[in-house]
């Protein structure tokens, strides 16, 4: 007997601050220009139809379970921390700018936050 099992899809989500509801990752996206927009939106749909996984140049291990976007646009160097959660779902954590060789410590450290928050607040992402 054959089964006709339907593939259920990643999905992305945007990390919701529990205390002031605001999406960082959003708003980020949101500043850029359309151009840098599509760009990054058509990364973050490569990266959802690839199941959360892409090799380097595309994206790379940062800690523990946090990686890291890679979009390049001219000079400008666009990072979307994320990391991929249960039923299938890629969180968008914390985006920036990048401007130096090597990410920031402090850059690390936001995304380490948003993603203890959302441990704590689980349901807000089921």
């Amino acid at each position: 007997m054959i089964y006709n099992k339907i593939r259920e899809e990643y999905r992305v989500k945007f990390h919701t601050d529990s205390k002031t509801f605001r999406s960082p990752v959003f708003e980020y996206i949101e500043e850029l220009t359309e151009k840098e927009k599509a760009k990054v939106v058509k990364y973050i749909e490569f990266l959802r139809v690839h199941e959360g996984y892409l090799d380097e140049p595309y994206s790379r291990h940062i800690k523990e379970k946090i990686r890291e976007l890679r979009i390049d646009f001219g000079r400008s160097k666009h990072r979307i921390f994320y990391f991929t959660f249960v039923k299938k779902t890629i969180i968008l954590l914390h985006a920036f700018l990048k401007k130096t060789s090597k990410t920031p410590m402090s850059e690390i450290k936001k995304a380490q936050a948003y993603y203890q928050d959302i441990l704590q607040n689980i349901k807000m992402y089921e």
